[in-house]
């Protein structure tokens, strides 16, 4: 796949360093910009301040969850836009239909495919 071909502005919020350089490093080669958080108040923080096309957040973060930070985007005009893909490790389903009622677009377990989690952003990023 071309190296160059999303342009789009990503944020993405994982607290574990190690997945969030894997996601950032996948999407970076993909031709996105990048914003990183480590818990959910700095994701919505940057939300608010970079307007993202797109944010990738993780379930489980500190401070504020993925959950949380899904509603809290989607109750404010100025982020509600902003497409969501949550990531957990958890593939319950009760968990899945909880990502969807918080305003989720789509919803993928860990571990991930870099090549799924790139062709599901794509995906959601050419709804409307």
């Amino acid at each position: 796949m071309a190296n160059d071909d999303l342009n789009l502005r990503v944020l993405a919020a994982d607290d574990d360093p190690d997945i969030l350089d894997l996601i950032s490093y996948r999407l970076e080669r993909s031709g996105c910009e990048v914003l990183r958080a480590f818990d959910g108040e700095q994701a919505l923080e940057l939300a608010n301040t970079e307007h993202p096309d797109l944010a990738v957040l993780d379930v489980m973060m500190p401070k504020i969850d993925g959950y949380e930070v899904t509603r809290r985007l989607r109750a404010n005009p100025a982020t509600a836009g902003i497409k969501v893909i949550l990531l957990t490790a958890s593939a319950q389903e009760t968990d899945v239909v909880k990502g969807f009622e918080a305003g989720a677009d789509d919803y993928m377990t860990k571990p991930f495919s870099p090549q799924e989690l790139r062709l599901r952003l794509v995906a959601v990023a050419n709804r409307r």
